[in-house]
């Protein structure tokens, strides 16, 4: 069974790790939640979970306004070939989490480190971070090395790189 959001915040707590979420009606999209910006600060992102050729796993982490060149990110994070966006059906194996729901919070449930985590170098100027606590109807800030910590901690040593560029001809959901 994967985590839940309370295994999550409990397992933060063990690590003392202070979060701030706020819950909110369901948000599948980076336009959706810009409802919230007024009650929610620090960097707002996206979160794309895509597979290569050879069905290695990577979530892909970025602002949420951050152009990113799907034709040609497989080289960046190096990946074998070019990426498509995984299936459902793997992420709720892999990551325990819905579509709409995807998070670097869901490395929880990546015990198999399946998952390689790539956090785009532009977002990890914020000193804050805002995610989906394995559900879409909360959002939690976390501090940026807190963030960090949590990711070693469930055995995830995420790859920070420059994944975003200005003029990208692609981008991805939520």
């Amino acid at each position: 069974m994967p985590a839940s959001p309370d295994e999550l915040f409990a397992f933060l707590d063990r690590l003392g790790i202070a979060t701030s979420t706020v819950e909110h009606p369901p948000l599948f999209t980076v336009e959706q939640s810009r409802s919230l910006r007024g009650a929610i600060t620090g960097g707002h992102t996206k979160n794309l979970f895509l597979v290569d050729r050879k069905d290695r796993l990577f979530l892909v982490v970025a602002e949420e306004d951050a152009a990113i060149d799907l034709k040609h990110l497989h080289r960046v994070i190096g990946a074998s070939g070019r990426l498509s966006f995984g299936k459902a059906e793997v992420l709720r194996t892999t990551l325990g989490v819905e579509p709409g729901s995807v998070s670097p919070f869901a490395a929880i449930n990546d015990a198999a480190h399946a998952v390689t985590i790539v956090l785009d170098e532009a977002l990890m100027r914020h000193a804050e971070l805002n995610f989906h606590p394995l559900v879409n109807t909360r959002t939690t800030r976390i501090r940026r090395e807190d963030l960090l910590r949590f990711l070693a901690a469930c055995g995830h040593a995420p790859k920070i790189l420059a994944v975003s560029a200005p003029g990208a001809d692609v981008t991805g959901p939520a």
